[in-house]
This record gives structure tokens, sequence and C-alpha cells, in this order.
């Protein structure tokens, strides 16, 4: 092992050190698998060794397996749902002419045996001892020889036989840009277990949760073939294809028709790689002397886009580090590849043909997920809008600072996106598993938009600076440890001292919106003279602090801060530049709140709640008025 991954491997298992030793703990694996894959008919045979450490109180007598393949058979429950969800993925579905009427047939449902993907597994050991294994759809059931005490290790060994399947969702062969292989959710994977128990999801539609570990993978394959994926190359003179050192020399067995590519990747909880005999391979030095790989394919029409794409990758790595934290790895890799951009351990698989502002997207989000996804790690099943939401709103912030011409408010097309789906009648609480949405445009809306706004309308409630430092703060107490919605709230609340437990309840376990409204308006000729009296009610649940700016006809312009007395916090003026009055706090039980301004030297011309547009108010338009 080169110096380099000796560094990475001590450094990460001592992060992992730390978060067991808290209160804290998780399971942890080693992984070790030897692969030949035949390209000719896309199967595969492999054995897998597997040491499992229970770090948990509990003693285990069953464990469970993901076997993803076997969801990409007619019958399996992903193919059922294609064929009952009222908007099936575009790209898992073909359109048929019946009669007059087009419907959206299942692709799944049509695929033929040599088509199909599977993972049979035999030969199933613990301790060298047989256990019993059941093969349920996508789950391995296993029933184990001994019960694996708390704080004790156990080793599983096992064979298994794969197919590819043709490229439908995320894995497959031959996908829609003519890559041969990509290999996400390929082997048999050990499901997590955890303090809420065991989460052995099946796969139908939705992304996943995992064990960290390492994961020691060697894959022969045809040597005309070029890999790129998880981990470190260790064997990369023997292998070249780009990999090999400057100057290095790679020679290939005369007689072999085949390469035996090995692969360690440390502290991760999934392992991913993708091959085509048509990529082309470029490493460019990123922050932190990270290499990025850059596999593609070599079309005469992408080259210069992906070309283009690397020195944007580098200055966005380096955003993502200063506004979260180090990219803890010493690699990383985007290969064309999948469907769309779907993030993995250590790379990212994603269309590589289209627009180069789109490919830009694509790479800027999948790579934003190494840090929420794969070090963070929070269970996308459960909590998607942790993972996708965060995600989205680090990479509206790298875009935009990338950007030629900078926008003030980056989230806007965000909280539009949302407001549509309130107005649709179809959200659903953010509690919601991400399979069980009656839709996938709800789903999709919550997650990315949704999620990306609880962070967003964080700013609006404790200021941007607040949300910086908690956004580091989450990221270092928590990486590789699993965090939970509560940890992000506990987190901003440690930052700022507010109380927010009714903002993650609000947000992200009901439907409730917020709807505030500038209610009456009034000139009192009183006995302090001239006052303009305001004021305003809440329409929606959800309680919300209130900003409002006050322009006058000359040109000047103050704000007013109404704290909400469930925080117990005001924040700091957002405009150091612009006068702001902090008045009362606002009880959620009334439903009105007035306070007056002071209309002798100026007069009104108009008063805006959240000039920011960082409050996610449905209803926009009761939230200015014009004084005539």
């Amino acid at each position: 092992m080169k110096k380099f991954l000796l560094i990475s491997v001590f450094s990460l298992s001592f992060a992992n050190g730390f978060a067991q030793s808290s209160e804290y703990w998780q399971q942890h694996v080693d992984y070790k698998m030897d692969v030949v894959m035949n390209v000719k008919n896309y199967q595969y045979k492999g054995k897998q060794k597997l040491v499992y450490t229970n770090n948990s109180p509990d003693t285990l007598k069953r464990v469970y397996y993901h076997l993803f393949n076997n969801a990409f058979q007619p019958g399996s429950e992903m193919d059922a749902r294609l064929q009952s969800i009222k908007d099936p993925d575009a790209r898992m579905v073909n359109k048929v002419k019946h009669g007059d009427t087009e419907i959206k047939e299942s692709r799944i449902k049509t695929l033929k045996p040599n088509e199909i993907g599977y993972l049979n597994i035999s030969n199933f050991k613990q301790d060298g001892i047989t256990a019993s294994a059941k093969t349920v759809g996508t789950i391995l059931e296993v029933t184990l020889a001994k019960p694996i005490l708390p704080h004790s290790k156990t080793t599983f060994t096992l064979d298994f036989d794969g197919q590819v399947p043709v490229q439908i969702r995320r894995s497959g062969r031959n996908n829609a840009e003519g890559v041969e292989l990509s290999m996400a959710q390929w082997y048999p994977k050990i499901a997590e277990f955890d303090f809420e128990g065991w989460h052995a999801d099946p796969y139908i539609a939705r992304e996943f949760h995992g064990v960290w570990g390492n994961f020691d993978v060697k894959i022969s394959i045809d040597k005309e073939y070029v890999l790129g994926g998880s981990g470190y190359l260790q064997n990369k003179n023997e292998i070249g294809h780009g990999y090999q050192d400057t100057g290095a020399s790679v020679v290939y067995p005369k007689n072999s028709k085949t390469l035996t590519w090995h692969f360690y990747a440390p502290m991760v909880h999934d392992f991913t790689w993708a091959a085509d005999k048509n990529y082309l391979h470029d490493i460019v030095k990123g922050p932190n002397n990270v290499d990025l790989h850059f596999l593609y394919k070599n079309n005469p029409e992408i080259i210069e886009n992906w070309k283009a794409l690397q020195p944007k990758m580098v200055q966005i790595m380096k955003f993502y580090n200063k506004t979260v934290g180090d990219y803890p790895y010493k690699q990383y890799s985007f290969i064309q590849g999948g469907d769309g951009g779907m993030e993995y351990a250590m790379c990212t698989l994603m269309l590589g043909n289209g627009k180069f502002e789109g490919i830009l997207g694509t790479a800027t989000h999948e790579l934003g997920h190494s840090w929420f996804q794969h070090i963070l790690a929070s269970n996308e099943s459960k909590h998607p809008w942790m993972d996708e939401g965060f995600t989205s709103y680090i990479e509206d912030l790298a875009l935009n600072e990338i950007a030629e011409k900078k926008t003030e408010n980056p989230f806007l097309p965000t909280y539009k996106a949302y407001y549509k789906l309130v107005e649709s009648g179809k959200e659903q609480p953010q509690t919601t598993h991400g399979d069980r949405y009656d839709e996938n445009r709800p789903y999709s809306i919550s997650s990315y938009y949704k999620g990306e706004i609880f962070l967003a309308q964080l700013e609006y409630l404790i200021g941007k600076e607040n949300v910086a430092k908690t956004l580091k703060k989450y990221f270092q107490d928590f990486k590789f440890k699993h965090p939970t919605p509560n940890d992000i709230k506990r987190t901003a609340e440690r930052v700022s001292g507010a109380n927010l437990d009714w903002y993650l309840t609000d947000w992200t376990q009901t439907t409730n919106t917020i709807d505030y409204g500038i209610k009456d308006v009034r000139v009192d000729l009183g006995y302090t003279g001239k006052n303009t009296v305001i004021t305003l009610e809440r329409i929606g649940r959800m309680p919300m602090p209130i900003d409002i700016l006050v322009e006058y006809t000359d040109g000047t312009k103050e704000s007013f801060y109404i704290p909400l007395r469930m925080m117990s916090f005001e924040k700091e003026n957002p405009n150091p530049a612009q006068k702001r009055t902090i008045l009362g706090d606002w009880a959620w039980a009334n439903p009105t709140y007035t306070f007056w301004v002071d209309s002798n030297a100026k007069t009104i011309k108009k008063i805006v709640i959240d000039p920011s547009e960082l409050m996610a108010d449905v209803k926009k338009e009761n939230n200015s008025f014009e004084l005539k």
C-alpha cells in the first residue's frame, strides 16, 4: 500500500474511532471481493468475505443483505410500483399505444431472461459454518449459525452469481450514451443496523443507507476495458489506461486476455465502478492534492465540454471544502455512465452528452453529495431531504459563486417550485419514507427543493453567518456518524442560541404553510403626532419571526424586526447599513400583531414583509402595501 493510502486509512479510521467513543455507535464492515466479469453475456461471478463488527449493545441473531439487481425482474416490487404510480419515471417506462390511448408500460415488465438483473447467493457461511440464507425479492435474510454478541466480530463468506440488467435505473449495461457497464448496487451489500434497528428496505425506487467500512475489491475483465470508480487503484502500473505513474512503462502479459483491477476504498459505505472500451481518462489535481479523475467516451462532440468541466470542478471542490469542510479522501471520479446523475463513494455516474451547463450542474450536484451522503450519510430512505436538499443548497451557492453574474438570492427558483407543490395539494410531510410518496414529483420537490429551503430559510431565521457556522459544525461533529434531523437542528441551536424545535416540527413533520399578510394600514393623528398604524396577520399555521421594510417617499428605508416568542432569539441585523428597530415579540397564538411607525418627519410609500424573500410565504400578494 502506498504511503498516501496509509495516511488516508489512518485518518479516516481515527475519525470513525472518535464517532464510536461518543454517544453514537455504529457497525463496521471489511469487505474482500474477487469478481470475474464476462463482457459477452454481462454475467459475473464473485466471492465475498465480510468481517462484520457488532459495535451495538444488541445480540444479533439475523442479518440482512441487499440484492439490488433482483429489482430488475418482471414481477418485482420495482416493477409493480412502476405499474401503479401515477407519474412513473420516464426512463423506466415505454409509451405504448392501445387504440387511441397511450399508456406508460414498465420496461421491467417486458425484460427477457438475458436482460434481467439478478444476484444469486450460494455457500453462505459464518466463521466457516453454514448459515441459512433465504432470498426475498431484493433482500437476503440470513439466520445466523451463532449469535453475534455485542462488541464482537464475525466473518461471513459467500459466493455470488450476477447478471447486469439492461440499463433502466442507475445501474445497468449499454446506457443511452453507449457506456457498456454502469456497475452500481451490483454486489451483496449488508444492510445497516443502528440505534433504530435494521434498515433492510426493499429496492423499489429510492436511495440508500449503508455501513461504513473498507472495501478490497479485485475485478477481472477484458483488458481492453477502462474502469473508474470508488477507491484507489492498487496496481496502477500494471493496469495503465491513464492511471500509471508518469514515465512508467506498462507491459501486459502476452497470453492474457484479461486484467485484474485491484481497488481499495477505505471508510466508505458503498463501492461502485463503471467500464467501457472507449473511455478517455484525464486526471487533474484538485484542492489538498486530491486527484480528480474524468472518464468519458471518446466522442468528438463531447470532449470539449468534458475538458472545460475539469477546472470548474477544481473550483467547486475548493468551495465545498471552504463551505462545509475538507473532503477527506484523495480521489474523486466523474464517470460518464448511468441514467442521469447519481452519487456513489468517491465517484459519480453521470450522463455526459448534453450541453455544458447541464453537465456542469449535474457534476456540481453529485460532487456535493460526497459531503452529505457519503461522509455525513444520513438515512436517505427515511430523510431524503437531508441529503438531496442540503446538497442542492451548496450546489446553488457554488454555482452562484463561480457565475460571471451573481444573484443576491440564488434560491428563488427553488422557492417557486415549492409554492407550486403547495398549490397542487399533493404535498406530503418530509417524514414520509422516500418510497411511499403517492407520486414521484411531490417526492422530488419535497426532497430537493423543500429540503434546500430548510437551510435557505434558516438564514432568514438565525442569519446567514450563523447558518455558515452551523454547516461547518454539523460536518465536523457528525461526519461518519449518520446524523438524524434532530442533529442538524441541535447544531443550529448550539451555534445561534435560538430554540428551533418548532421549525423542525412544522417544516419537516407537517405540511403546515407560512402565510403572513399586511391586514391593515391607517394613519393615526394622536397626541404624539402623525403615526402610521400597521396590523399584520398570521394566516398560515406555521409561525415565523417577521422582517419588515418600510420605504419612504424621499427614497430612504428602514427595517423593523418582530422576534418569534417561541424562538427566544433576536437575529442580528442582516443589513447593518440600514436602521433597524426591534419590536416586541409575537406569540403564535395571537393571529394579529399591531405596531406604529412615526410618520411626523417622513411619509411612508411602501411596506414589505420579508424583502429578502427567504421566508417561504406561500401567498406573496398580501406581503406588500403601497400608500397612495
